[in-house]
C-alpha cells in the first residue's frame, strides 16, 4: 500500500481547535515532526484539513 511522508513546516499557534486536533491525530506536535502514514481516504481528508501547515510527499 502506498504511504504519504507529512511534515510539519508551520506552527499550530493561532490554528483552529480542530485543524490543531487534526495535527495531533497525525502524530505531529512541534514544526519539523515527520510522519508516515498511508494512503487512504481518512488520511488524505485530514491532510486536506491542514495543508496550509503541512508539507506531503509520497514515500
Amino acid at each position: 500500500m502506498a504511504q504519504l511522508k507529512i511534515k510539519l513546516v508551520k506552527s499550530l499557534i493561532g490554528s483552529k481547535k480542530d485543524q490543531i486536533a487534526t495535527a495531533q491525530a497525525l502524530g505531529l506536535k512541534k514544526i519539523g515532526d515527520e510522519v508516515v502514514q498511508p494512503d487512504n481516504p481518512q488520511t488524505n481528508g485530514k491532510v486536506a484539513k491542514i495543508i496550509h501547515l503541512i508539507d506531503v510527499c509520497k514515500a
